[in-house]
């Protein structure tokens, strides 16, 4: 069993502990102020690595319907300051560089969060569908994984899942962020919006490139472990040469564990 961490055991020191993070965070990102990409721009890129969407309504347990429509409004916030980024050569993607705090001020709703092991309701909650597309469509594309973090615990069956269980990721401002660098001589751009059903985005480069990729499940199993359920799998890519469509290799992307939140009756898969 994981060990309890001593701000785990109190509110006020989980508070304490919370602020002295986001202090550290802040204080490193202001040093490397000059990596993290902030150009945008409206026109499209000319070469089209991967489209991707999601649904913006999923029925979620027995959770409040108001918290996806909530949703709806904290990611088209969120859209606006993403929206067009351009990844120039040793620059790094930052959602939270980008998008601030999602605070009230801001005209964020309360929505759906993930946090401590348990499902609960925060003013900014549901903007994980936006990490979770970013980072679906950078696995497709040469730009480096800097930071990513899974979400501790798997809370609803999989109900509309089209992608591999965990291949989301978890957002807390600012220090659980998702990021990518550009360790190419190519310049990449994310385009994201909304229609009345999907989350869409795509990632476009500036040259086209001689590889692509292809994201794909191994060993996914439900296993129990001291009388509870966990859920585990690997995320692996292949890399494709575009001209000749061989397989040039495969590789790790991740390995999940996360405790299963719902029944399960099959657990050999």
């Amino acid at each position: 069993m994981p060990r309890r961490t001593l701000s785990s055991y109190h509110p006020a020191l989980y508070e304490m502990r919370v602020k002295q993070r986001r202090a550290t965070r802040n204080f490193a990102d202001w040093r490397a102020r000059d990596s993290f990409a902030t150009e945008r721009q409206e026109e499209t890129l000319p070469h089209i690595l991967k489209r991707h969407q999601s649904l913006l309504r999923r029925k979620l347990g027995e959770s409040d319907p108001v918290l996806q429509e909530n949703k709806v409004v904290n990611l088209t916030l969120a859209k606006n300051e993403v929206d067009g980024i351009l990844i120039r050569p040793n620059q790094t993607f930052s959602f939270w560089r980008l998008v601030g705090d999602a605070n009230e001020a801001k005209g964020y709703l309360p929505g759906m969060r993930l946090s401590q092991g348990e499902v609960k309701v925060g003013v900014g909650g549901g903007l994980c569908q936006f990490a979770n597309l970013l980072l679906w469509m950078a696995w497709h594309s040469p730009l480096i994984v800097s930071e990513r973090h899974h979400h501790s615990f798997d809370p609803f069956p999989d109900e509309g899942r089209v992608l591999p269980f965990g291949s989301g990721a978890s957002l807390f401002y600012p220090f659980l962020d998702i990021r990518f660098t550009n360790p190419t001589e190519n310049t990449f751009q994310f385009k994201i919006w909304l229609d009345d059903t999907h989350f869409r985005g795509l990632l476009a480069s500036e040259q086209a490139t001689e590889e692509s990729f292809s994201v794909f499940e191994k060993n996914h199993a439900f296993v129990k472990k001291d009388e509870k359920i966990y859920r585990q799998n690997e995320i692996w890519r292949k890399v494709i040469d575009k001209r000749s469509g061989n397989t040039l290799r495969e590789e790790p992307l991740v390995k999940n564990f996360a405790e299963v939140k719902y029944e399960v009756r099959d657990l050999s898969d």
